[in-house]
C-alpha cells in the first residue's frame, strides 16, 4: 500500500491546488466582486511570501527529519480549515484583505504538503534509485492528475445537486473533508525512517545539473500559469461556451493521466530529455491551435486539449524525477532544493497572474459580460500566443539539457 498511499496523498494536494490557480480567478471576480488587476496583485503578493517560505520549509523539513508525519498532517490540516474558510467568503468591504489572509493559510499548507512530498522521494521510493524514483513519480503524479480532474469537475457535480452559489460553498467542505480523510489514511508512509545527505549548496546543485533544471521548471512554468488563471475565461467567453469549462477540464487531465505510463515508458527506453523534445512540440501545437478556434469551436478546443493534456503528462512526470535523480545521484539533502524548485513554479504562477489580469482589465476585458473585440482580442493573445512563445523558451533550453545517462 505504500505507493497507492502515495498517490492518495498526492490527488489530496492536487485536488487543492486545481481551486487556487483555476477556480480562484472567477470566483473572486464574479463571486465577491473583486476587480482583475486587484486579483492579479493579491496573486503576486502570495507569492513574494513564497519566495522566502517556500525555500525555509524546505530547510526546516531537512533540519528536522524525525517530524515528517507532524508535517505531513499539519499540511492536511491547514487544507481542511482554510478550504470552508474560502469559499464561504462573502463580498464586503473587507473582502480582498479576507481573501487574502485565507490564502496565505492554504498557499502554506499547500507549500508545506507538496514540498515534503517530493523532497521524501528517495524516502518513499522503494529504492533511492533512478528507476525506483521514476516509478515513485509516475505514481504521485498519477494521484496528483486524479486530484486534479476530481476538483475540475466537482463544482458542476456539487450544483447537479442543487448546491447554490455555483456550487462553490459546497466545495470547500468537500476539500475539507477530502484533506482530513487523506490525512488519515497515508498517516503510515510518513513513519518510513528518511533517506537523508548533504545540505545543498549554489555550487553543489550547479555540479549536479540542477541548477539548470530550475531554470527550466521556472520557464516551463510561466506558459501552464497563464493558460491555467485564463482558462475559464477562454472557454466561457473567448470561445462562448458557457457550462462546458468543466467538461473540458476532464478532457484535459484525462488525456494527462492517460499519458502518463506512456510517457514513463517512451523515458525508460530513449531518456527523459529526448522524451521531453517529442512532448512540447504538442503543447505549443495546442497553444497555437487555440489562438485562430472561432466562438462555438467545442470540437477543436477538445483536440487542443487532448494534445495539451498529453504534454502536461510529461511535464509533470519527468521534470521532477530529473530534479531527484540529479540529487539523489550527488548526494544532496531534497526538501530545501525541493522548495526552491516549488518557488520556481510559483513564481511563474505570481508573473502570470500579475502580467495577464492587468493587460485583460487595460483593455477592457469583463468575465461574464458582453465585451469588445478588442477585449476578447487581447484574452486570446493572452491565453494562446503569449504561452506558446514561452513554450518555445522552454523546449530551446531542454535541447542544451546534456545527454540522458
Amino acid at each position: 500500500m505504500q505507493y497507492p498511499r502515495v498517490s492518495l496523498y498526492a490527488l489530496m494536494l492536487a485536488a487543492a491546488g486545481i481551486p487556487l490557480y483555476i477556480h480562484l480567478p472567477q470566483f473572486a471576480a464574479i463571486n465577491l466582486g473583486i476587480g482583475l488587476a486587484t486579483i492579479g496583485v493579491i496573486l503576486l503578493a502570495i507569492r513574494l511570501i513564497d519566495m522566502v517560505q517556500d525555500p525555509f520549509i524546505g530547510w526546516a523539513i531537512d533540519r528536522w527529519p524525525g517530524a515528517q508525519t507532524a508535517f505531513a498532517m499539519l499540511a492536511a490540516a491547514g487544507l481542511a480549515v482554510g478550504f470552508p474558510m474560502l469559499f464561504w467568503l462573502e463580498p464586503g468591504p473587507q473582502v480582498a484583505w479576507r481573501l487574502t489572509g485565507v490564502l496565505v493559510l492554504l498557499f502554506s499548507a499547500y507549500s508545506l504538503g507538496s514540498i515534503l512530498l517530493y523532497g521524501r522521494s528517495a524516502t518513499l521510493a522503494k529504492r533511492p534509485d533512478a528507476a525506483a524514483l521514476l516509478t515513485l513519480a509516475a505514481w504521485r503524479e498519477g494521484g496528483m492528475l486524479a486530484g486534479v480532474i476530481i476538483a475540475a469537475i466537482a463544482p458542476a457535480v456539487l450544483v447537479g445537486f442543487g448546491a447554490g452559489a455555483q456550487g462553490y460553498p459546497a466545495f470547500g467542505v468537500f476539500l475539507g473533508l477530502l484533506a482530513v480523510a487523506a490525512a488519515l489514511l497515508t498517516w503510515p508512509i510518513w513513519r518510513r525512517a528518511p533517506v537523508l545527505g548533504q545540505s545543498i549548496s549554489l555550487a553543489g546543485l550547479g555540479e549536479a545539473g540542477a541548477l539548470r533544471l530550475l531554470v527550466l521548471a521556472l520557464v516551463n512554468a510561466l506558459p501552464v500559469a497563464i493558460t491555467s488563471t485564463l482558462f475559464l475565461f477562454f472557454v466561457e467567453d473567448r470561445l462562448q461556451l458557457p457550462g462546458q469549462a468543466g467538461l473540458l477540464l476532464t478532457l484535459f487531465f484525462l488525456s494527462s493521466g492517460v499519458s502518463v505510463p506512456l510517457w514513463t515508458r517512451v523515458s525508460t527506453r530513449i531518456g527523459a530529455k529526448t522524451t521531453l523534445m517529442m512532448s512540447m512540440p504538442l503543447a505549443i501545437a495546442g497553444f497555437a491551435g487555440a489562438a485562430f478556434l472561432a466562438p462555438g469551436d467545442w470540437t477543436g478546443f477538445a483536440v487542443i486539449c487532448v494534445a495539451a493534456g498529453a504534454a502536461l503528462g510529461a511535464d509533470t512526470v519527468l521534470l521532477p524525477a530529473m530534479f531527484s535523480v540529479a540529487l539523489t545521484r550527488a548526494g544532496l539533502k531534497a526538501s530545501l532544493a525541493f522548495g526552491i524548485w516549488a518557488f520556481a513554479g510559483k513564481l511563474g504562477l505570481a508573473l502570470a497572474a500579475f502580467l495577464v489580469m492587468p493587460l485583460l482589465q487595460w483593455n477592457g476585458f469583463q468575465p461574464g459580460q458582453v465585451n469588445t473585440p478588442a477585449a476578447l482580442s487581447a484574452l486570446n493573445l493572452a491565453y494562446a500566443v503569449i504561452p506558446c512563445v514561452l513554450k518555445l523558451g522552454a523546449l530551446a533550453l531542454v535541447r542544451t539539457l546534456p545527454p540522458d545517462r
